[in-house]
């Protein structure tokens, strides 16, 4: 059998990103979303989820291009102190990552931090995943697990894409696939850091190559090729409305794109879709 997690990422940012994922869900075709903790629509987002328990909502942790829940001096070594805000580029939090300037209690204590805000709106938060993936590098995994762990929780998303969904989604984009390809040597460390923090995740991500371009063809394609087991389909819908173009982000048209594809869903219906509320934990 195969269990199919589908997840909106960026749950908050925008009203129009929130009516997407409460469309969706309502449609029986989006089965989770992330959550951020401060976002321009973080409020509303919150009272759609308290209003909808159905829907599984993870938190969206967030280290880069955003703004902490602690105060700036308890998380300086994240943040750009012209701003006070995260560093709003991934290589520039990389960078500083790889140099030994960005210290994990920090990573630790903002995540902590923006979990338990959740929580105490009266959220049950199934999982952890972050903005742009940051969790993928083991610098910060290991303090993100343990800030999540201190909450109660121990699911946490797998950001790695297998093979056969990279190649299902390469004419998305090349320079994209042959970054999602060459991350995957972090694979092994990832999970070994996973068994020892005690946690557990699906067997990958699929629709992370195609981010940006995901659109009913390529969706086809990859719901096509999806093998048995328990995977996550990681998604990005909205619209592209005068909120969004107040953000800073790359994914505007694919919004409406990716929103418009999943219905793309109803031709499979020997996929069982669930949210991470219904993975098996550890012992």
């Amino acid at each position: 059998m195969t269990h199919l997690i589908v997840n909106a990422d960026d749950f908050g940012q925008t009203p129009g990103i929130n009516r997407a994922v409460l469309e969706l869900h309502q449609a029986g075709l989006l089965t989770s979303a992330s959550l951020m903790a401060r976002a321009a629509a973080t409020d509303q987002a919150i009272e759609i989820a308290l209003a909808t328990p159905t829907l599984g909502v993870g938190c969206h942790v967030v280290l880069t291009d955003g703004e902490p829940v602690l105060p700036p001096a308890q998380v300086a070594s994240l943040l750009d102190p012209s701003t006070n805000l995260f560093i709003p580029s991934l290589t520039g939090f990389l960078g500083r990552l790889f140099a030994g300037r960005i210290r994990a209690d920090e990573i630790q204590a903002e995540a902590t931090a923006q979990i338990q805000y959740l929580q105490s709106c009266g959220l049950q938060v199934t999982h952890i995943d972050t903005h742009k993936h940051t969790h993928m590098f083991p610098r910060v995994l290991r303090p993100l697990l343990r800030g999540a762990r201190a909450c109660g929780i121990r699911l946490v998303r797998n950001p790695f894409e297998p093979v056969w969904a990279i190649r299902a989604t390469a004419g998305a984009g090349f320079v994209r696939a042959a970054q999602v390809s060459i991350l995957r040597s972090l694979q092994s460390t990832w999970r070994r850091i996973l068994t020892e923090e005690g946690f557990e995740t699906t067997g990958g991500t699929i629709g992370v190559s195609g981010t940006g371009a995901l659109d009913t063809v390529t969706l086809h394609r990859l719901l096509d090729r999806v093998p048995a087991g328990t995977w996550e389909l990681v998604t990005h819908p909205g619209y592209n409305d005068s909120d969004l173009a107040r953000v800073q982000t790359r994914l505007r048209a694919s919004r409406d794109i990716e929103r418009e594809a999943l219905p793309v869903l109803r031709e499979f219906p020997a996929l069982h879709l669930i949210s991470f509320s219904e993975l098996t934990l550890p012992h």
